[in-house]
């Protein structure tokens, strides 16, 4: 961190003050670390498989071993497509790991189907499968685990540490700064601040974030000196003239240059980049369950819905008999709802009220309704009323967690409200969602709680992953159970 104290104008420095000497420097290009990662993945799969099988099989280990070979090449296969072995430097740990054992679920279930199609692999016991499976996920994630922790150490030691630094006192410039060093396996230490404009037309730098060490003049010589070896410039898009004047006088040194486009002008969605014949796009509101991440969560609302399913088989059947008997109309109410991409779909639920509304307008249920029906009242408090929504799910037009889908008046009421309304539409509606485990659910009689719902439905798009789900599932028992705002 520099030490120089702010004054009224930029500061100006020495090339020597403030700026730590070069560290020693151990290459290690990302390509390197995924030949090895690769290996690794390898012989891990090959020694569990053969470790299992001469610990509980011995007999048989010669004729099985072609299996491991086998094993190892669909691995890589599936690993390819779930972008296992890109650059995963400044990603958190668990999203890797989390990776590499989704890539070991999808091989094992494809060595199980050509298992069922073949009968190759008869001779595997139960217990041997077990062993190679859990040895195999361990070795994968003991391998990535023992990658970075290297890694670190030899940034603690000061090895393969590379100095940078932000070009623009600014908001985005502060999140940058500690998003950096909040991710010390990027092996980056962090300098100051360069900025041409005086204190009075930036906003204060945050005491823990260091100082601004002085003008672009000062980084474009630390820059050349090779003091500063990577750069961040955190612009505005509107400051075109000044980016470009920058890179102009940064292209007479060998310091990597990175552009931080400043979205915080827009309502991020979903956000990544991609490319359209080498023109570089980034995607602003956009869909996050594409690749892999889209096949696994609808793995899992099949093997889970399926499993709901016939657990709720008996009650949903003893459901239908007791609104057959208690009032006239049908078991089943239908509604229309938007779906994924704004699409109209039927949303299935037990009747619970006297009517069936489905028109252009739709009261919501109010405490003490009197549209309710007496056995309605106790499914709407403990939304076994939604049960049926399982249907949904199996068939593909609902999620198990998502935004919850509103009457499609309520849409039509509410886009013209809410700001970015529909974007909640990006992904498939769901039996549940962070929102409601927020305390959400339920009757929304003001716009502020409107709102404060579609807050959340965005904030569960934008930070999605496998595990936000299964805690929506979990917390979802005990928002049941308390039967907060359910009538």
């Amino acid at each position: 961190m520099s030490m120089i104290q702010e004054s009224s104008s930029p500061a100006v420095s020495s090339p020597e003050e403030g700026i730590p000497p070069s560290p020693v420097r151990i290459q290690e290009p990302w390509y390197v670390r995924e030949a090895v990662i690769r290996v690794w993945d390898g012989l891990s799969i090959l020694v569990s498989y053969w470790g299992s099988f001469q610990w509980l099989q011995p007999e048989e280990t010669a004729s099985q071993l072609w299996g491991g070979g086998l094993a190892v090449v669909l691995f890589y296969l599936v690993a390819e497509i779930a972008g296992l072995y890109r650059n995963w430097r400044g990603v958190p740990v668990r999203q890797e790991i989390l990776c590499a054992l989704w890539s070991w679920a999808f091989t094992l279930l494809g060595l199980g189907g050509l298992n069922l199609a073949t009968g190759l692999a008869s001779l595997l016991e139960r217990n041997t499968v077990l062993v190679w499976t859990t040895a195999g996920a361990a070795l994968l994630i003991a391998g990535r685990l023992a990658v970075r922790g290297g890694r670190q150490l030899l940034h603690r030691l000061g090895y393969n540490i590379r100095c940078f630094a932000v070009v623009g006192v600014n908001r985005l410039g502060f999140q940058l700064a500690r998003s950096i060093q909040q991710s010390p396996e990027l092996g980056l230490q962090f300098l100051g601040f360069y900025d041409d404009r005086t204190n009075g037309r930036t906003p204060a730098i945050p005491p823990e974030l260091g100082t601004r060490i002085g003008t672009i003049d000062e980084l474009v010589e630390h820059a050349r000196q090779g003091r500063v070896e990577v750069i961040y410039i955190s612009l505005p898009l509107r400051a075109e003239g000044r980016i470009r004047s920058i890179l102009d006088r940064l292209s007479d040194s060998t310091a990597s240059v990175y552009l931080v486009p400043d979205f915080f002008a827009f309502q991020l969605l979903h956000s990544r980049w991609t490319t359209i014949n080498g023109l570089p796009v980034v995607s602003v509101f956009e869909n996050p369950f594409y690749g892999v991440d889209g096949l696994v969560k609808r793995l899992l609302d099949l093997v889970l819905g399926t499993f709901f399913l016939l657990l709720a088989a008996v009650p949903m059947l003893v459901i239908a008999l007791a609104i057959k008997l208690t009032s006239p109309g049908p078991i089943f109410f239908r509604q229309r709802r938007y779906g994924l991409d704004g699409r109209e779909i039927r949303v299935w639920k037990f009747r619970t009220m006297y009517v069936c509304e489905d028109g252009p307008n739709i009261q919501q249920a109010k405490p003490d309704d009197d549209r309710v029906t007496p056995i309605g009242r106790f499914l709407r408090r403990t939304s076994l009323d939604e049960l049926p929504q399982l249907f949904n799910v199996l068939g593909g037009s609902m999620s198990l967690v998502g935004p919850r889908p509103h009457a499609t008046a309520h849409n039509e009421l509410y886009r013209k409200k809410i700001r970015g309304y529909m974007l909640r539409h990006k992904v498939k509606p769901g039996i549940t969602g962070l929102a409601q485990v927020e305390g959400f659910r339920g009757e929304t009689d003001t716009l502020e709680k409107m709102e404060k719902r579609i807050e959340y439905d965005h904030k569960y798009i934008r930070e999605w992953c496998l595990w936000l789900d299964l805690k929506i599932l979990v917390r979802t028992v005990r928002a049941v159970l308390s039967r907060q705002n359910a009538y």
